[in-house]
């Protein structure tokens, strides 16, 4: 594999070692958080999504944005001294673009979370709205969800959607508007392959909807 022209062998080594105290940054931060229903820890995502990042392009900002996109929301409210000292220490080790990042991919960080619909509504209109790095790290985030979801549909069947606040009908709405409107909007290789992960939960939740009849 040939090297990237934008990057120097003097670059490399800052690169890996940034990226390696993010990864050790998130495992602590999710250390007890598990993947949704499931026995899976949750860096595994993380982790996931970062290489789609990468995979796709993404530079140093973006992997470690990849890493850490779901810090505020899902730790921020637990961090010591809640979620503004989980940003001061995001933007303090890892810069203002990755912070910037990391917020643009955080739906919700209050609690109680405004309602499910609204939420969701408001990411797709946010979308149009953020920095390309935003919007590869938040495609690739769900992209890297779709792929799960399909995966645990052939194994459950409609019983996969009891886990989501949505349901079958709001959760298949939900990544129709995002596979759509990252069509529009880009990356469009990751778009693209995130409109055929979403066709195929489609059909495979129409398939086990028409079984069950």
């Amino acid at each position: 594999m040939e090297r990237r022209e934008d990057v120097t062998p003097s670059e490399i080594p800052a690169f890996n070692d940034d990226f390696t105290e993010a990864v050790a940054f998130a495992t602590r931060l999710h250390a007890s958080q598990m993947r949704k229903e499931t026995d899976i820890p949750y860096i595994s995502h993380l982790i996931g999504v970062a290489g789609l990042v990468l995979e796709h392009g993404g530079g140093r900002d973006a992997a470690i944005g990849a890493l850490l996109h779901d810090s505020i929301e899902d730790q921020g409210q637990s961090y010591q001294g809640g979620p503004d000292a989980l940003k001061a220490e995001i933007r303090q080790r890892f810069g203002e673009t990755v912070l910037k990042i990391v917020e643009g991919c955080t739906d919700s960080e209050t609690v109680p979370k405004p309602l499910w619909e609204e939420r969701k509504r408001r990411y797709i209109t946010h979308l149009a709205e953020v920095p390309e790095a935003v919007r590869l790290v938040s495609c690739a985030d769900k992209l890297h969800n779709a792929r799960a979801i399909v995966s645990d549909i052939r194994v459950m069947g409609d019983a996969l959607f009891e886990r989501f606040k949505g349901g079958k009908s709001g959760t298949l709405w939900y990544y129709r508007a995002l596979a759509d409107t990252f069509l529009k909007l880009g990356p469009m290789r990751l778009a693209q392959e995130l409109v055929r992960t979403v066709e195929q939960m489609e059909q495979l939740a129409h398939v086990r909807s028409q079984s069950n009849k």
